[in-house]
């Protein structure tokens, strides 16, 4: 073949073992040939390239071809969100694939063209990607065995293996067999250092256990978390009482129900057969914690390991070049769950949606750039100018608010204009739009006749802050709230998130209104359909005398008998 525009000058960046090399210059070097990692993790896998002079326009991994062509894993319905590629460096590239499946074990390749599209090459061998998950395996007699952590591939990187007893740690090494004497009540599991998280299930013949599907969670604030859990108990055990806690008072564990804070926040999915699956809604940074998972039966007590949530906001956080106008955004957080979308925002439009979290862009000084997450865009991060403070801005410290009918409340705001000079403020609701002369152009809620008499701005002198209050709350007050400044050239804050109210009642709630039984424990809580926040304390009514000593969500009648046939309301304190 006669390529005129190739030459015999090549870029060699690494010292690789696989390498594949072509006619004229063209060659794909792999850093290792085979791959054996878990279910559940994180794979990188690395290549770097050369060709003779001239451009590379297309650069991308694959393990299959359909009736056009090889196909991009960024494109295969199989990979999808899971797939990352990265220029590490001029012409090195990598691919990394989150939460591996058994059935993305195969060969993968590298494939890249020059700018006309006539030449293309594909990097051989490729790498082969065996995926496996961790068991147990037991052999041996009656008590004395040997257990081993079992995968279907040899691990890369000689694997320290971590092994548990009845939940609790015992050994490391780095051989996969262990041995000790059993009872048939003790339950075992492993792991591989560096991959706690991906824990084996527990195994037991007669035994006490608690397994939870992660080890670990990081999840949004404002947000909700399942902690998905299993447990198991000698069959002639009965269930008396099963809960979560994250601190002992004295020698008991404290019922997360029972403490100031979590009421109405959690929930208890599991049951008293096998699932203790915990939700918490609404999620706060104060969340993040070791849980754990308590029950009791007719004989005995047990207490699974520790659970980690970590919850977090998020924050954008910027790499610059004093030489350059090139910058490089981050969506930091610690590594959320379920390999999410980040979904970027340039001076509040949105320009990305990408597995990644990293955006990199072009920037002008007056660029303010933020970011969210496919499926919790209300959980926007606050806007951050890209160099020094003069940049425009709108950010609510609260994505969400929850307020008692009847009551007033607080929606606050800052901002920022730059150097530009502010000629009005206004705060509005979406919701209103249809009442609008232009539905297209805010109007301000001062002059809405729905909020007639019950809105007020403060903080107007306050340069960078403004608060909206609204009094005498309706039901039909819940709505988006947003606050837009004006200048002499152009309005700002219309296209990001706002802060969402929700205006609730109360309600009386029995919570097994089947279960009413004399000489039993009855549960009331005082129910509303959002999170109060500020640590309210309740009042109880019952035939409207106020019941002293009950100040929390919940009324506890123990050993209920005719005595205490009435009618009871809830109220918040001060409201």
């Amino acid at each position: 073949a006669n390529w005129p525009w190739l030459n015999s000058d090549t870029i060699v960046l690494c010292d690789c073992v696989s390498v594949a090399l072509g006619q004229n210059g063209w060659s794909a070097t792999y850093s290792t040939q085979s791959i054996c990692t878990l279910k559940g993790s994180t794979v990188e896998l690395s290549c770097s390239y050369t060709y003779p002079s001239g451009t590379v326009t297309s650069t991308f991994w694959f393990t299959k071809n359909d009736a056009a062509g090889k196909v991009s894993l960024s494109d295969d319905p199989d990979y999808k969100g899971r797939v990352t590629y990265r220029k590490d460096k001029e012409n090195g590239h990598t691919l990394s694939i989150t939460d591996l499946r058994e059935s993305d074990s195969a060969t993968y390749k590298f494939r890249f063209t020059d700018k006309t599209g006539k030449w293309r090459y594909t990097g051989k061998p490729g790498v082969t990607l065996s995926v496996t998950d961790l068991q147990v395996k037991v052999t041996g007699g009656h008590q004395d065995k040997t257990l081993t952590c079992s995968t279907t591939c040899t691990l890369t990187d000689n694997p320290t293996y971590i092994w548990y007893k009845n939940g609790h740690k015992v050994k490391e090494d780095t051989s996969s067999l262990y041995s000790d004497s059993f009872s048939d009540a003790d339950s075992y599991s492993c792991a591989v250092k560096g991959h706690e998280d991906l824990r084996t299930p527990a195994v037991c013949k007669n035994c006490w256990s608690v397994t939870y599907t992660h080890q670990s969670i990081c999840a949004l604030k404002g947000s909700t978390v399942d902690i998905s859990c299993t447990y198991t108990y000698p069959s002639y055990h009965e269930i008396k009482q099963a809960f979560w806690f994250t601190k002992w008072s004295g020698k008991d564990a404290e019922d997360l129900n029972s403490l100031p804070g979590y009421e109405g926040h959690i929930e208890y999915l599991g049951d008293k057969k096998s699932d203790c699956t915990l939700r918490i809604t609404d999620l706060r940074l104060s969340d993040s914690a070791g849980y754990r998972f308590r029950f009791i039966t007719s004989g005995e007590k047990f207490a699974g390991s520790t659970f980690s949530l970590t919850v977090t906001d998020l924050q954008v956080k910027i790499t610059t070049s004093m030489f350059s106008r090139w910058v490089t955004l981050n969506c930091g957080t610690c590594t959320l769950t379920d390999n999410p979308t980040y979904i970027w925002y340039k001076n509040g439009h949105k320009v990305k949606e990408d597995p990644s979290s990293l955006y990199s862009d072009y920037i002008s000084d007056a660029d303010s750039y933020s970011c969210a997450v496919k499926g919790h865009e209300n959980l926007h991060s606050p806007a951050v100018c890209v160099r020094g403070h003069n940049c425009w801005s709108v950010t609510y410290p609260h994505h969400g608010v929850c307020a008692l009918k009847g009551s007033s409340v607080d929606i606050s705001s800052t901002y920022d204009s730059g150097d530009a000079t502010i000629t009005s403020v206004l705060w509005f609701s979406p919701k209103r739009s249809a009442s609008w002369k232009d539905e297209l152009i805010p109007e301000d809620l001062n002059t809405d006749p729905g909020y007639a008499g019950r809105v007020e701005y403060a903080g107007e002198k306050e340069r960078g802050r403004s608060t909206l209050r609204i009094t005498d709350l309706r039901e039909e007050d819940s709505a988006e709230y947003k606050f837009i400044f004006n200048t002499e050239t152009s309005g700002w804050g219309y296209s990001f998130p706002g802060t969402t109210l929700t205006v609730t009642g109360l309600q009386v709630r029995i919570k097994d209104p089947t279960n009413i039984i004399e000489g039993k424990c009855l549960c009331l809580f005082c129910e509303s359909i959002c999170f109060l926040q500020d640590n309210v304390s309740y009042i109880w009514y019952k035939n409207r005398q106020r019941l002293i000593g009950h100040e929390t969500k919940y009324l506890y009648l123990k050993l209920v008998s005719s005595e205490d046939t009435g009618r009871y309301s809830c109220a918040v304190e001060n409201h």
